[in-house]
């Protein structure tokens, strides 16, 4: 799921990430992976964003990965089949402190090939650099900082300055889920005080348990119909529910389209459905034929 935030935050504030990444606010667009005929793309985690002159290409990791040299080179060459013209840029960004030799690995060497791209380890990061961005704000906490529940109680503030209500939606669900990483979930409710704040802080929870009971009710299901079937029909209705708690915080339904797998329109589904039980008496007055 956190590749999940990060995808969605990068796409959503690409001059914020620009700013950061490439030290100027370029404004990228989404490039889709199906736009590079070759597969496989692991379009869960892998960012393309795409400008005139550049192509961005953004990995983020939780774990060292002894793949990535690999896969950044075969990205490389994918990108530049596609685009021959544009400049790429690449980089790796590492979430979680590791000492592994992995974290810093930059080149990619294979006889007379080698290929270098660029390497951010956060917990080596300026913390201020992420409260410069609403689109970085939720990285901050796992920056340079020494004190992540300050500088969490400091975003918290800035959040509440956002006068974009759907943008300060998006920045807090993501800053609860992602600082998860640094605090424990206790922390994170307590210094992130709005209603979606307190509903973000607890869906990591809230999702494991539904992946748990989904696959305890596919599985007992599928004693009778099928091991695969079951489990998807008791994921699905996991997922379904958890859409619909994170509705009722107004979260975006693009948000809650990259948090749970869902499709926009299975997203836009449910909030009619959703809003139709939570009013049943103005759903029955729209279905009864008005009296001549």
């Amino acid at each position: 799921m956190i590749d999940n935030i990060c995808k969605f935050l990068a796409e959503t504030f690409p001059i914020d990430f620009a700013s950061w990444l490439l030290g100027e606010p370029i404004n990228f667009t989404k490039l889709e992976p199906s736009e590079l005929s070759v597969e496989p793309i692991r379009a869960d985690s892998v960012i393309f964003l795409k400008s005139l002159r550049m192509i961005l290409h953004i990995e983020f990791q939780t774990d060292p990965n002894k793949n990535i040299p690999f896969r950044m080179t075969d990205y490389l060459l994918r990108l530049h089949r596609q685009f021959p013209d544009r400049e790429i840029y690449q980089v790796v960004i590492y979430l979680t402190p590791s000492e592994s030799p992995l974290v810093y690995e930059t080149t990619f060497n294979l006889g007379g090939l080698s290929h270098q791209f660029n390497v951010i380890r956060l917990w080596e990061q300026p913390t201020e650099i992420f409260q410069q961005y609403q689109g970085l704000l939720p990285f901050a906490t796992l920056s340079q900082t020494k004190n992540p529940e300050e500088t969490l109680r400091q975003v918290a503030r800035q959040i509440e300055q956002i006068t974009d209500k759907q943008v300060q939606s998006n920045v807090a669900a993501s800053t609860a889920i992602i600082s998860g990483i640094a605090l424990n979930k206790e922390i994170i409710q307590r210094l992130l005080r709005s209603e979606i704040m307190k509903e973000s802080v607890i869906y990591q929870e809230i999702l494991r348990e539904g992946i748990a009971e989904g696959e305890a009710k596919g599985l007992a299901k599928g004693k009778a119909e099928g091991i695969a079937e079951g489990e998807a029909k008791g994921k699905t209705k996991e997922r379904n529910q958890i859409a619909i708690n994170m509705m009722h915080s107004n979260i975006s339904v693009e948000l809650i389209a990259q948090f749970t797998g869902l499709t926009l329109k299975e997203v836009q589904k449910l909030q009619k459905i959703s809003a139709q039980k939570s009013n049943p008496q103005k759903s029955a007055k729209t279905k009864r034929s008005p009296k001549s």
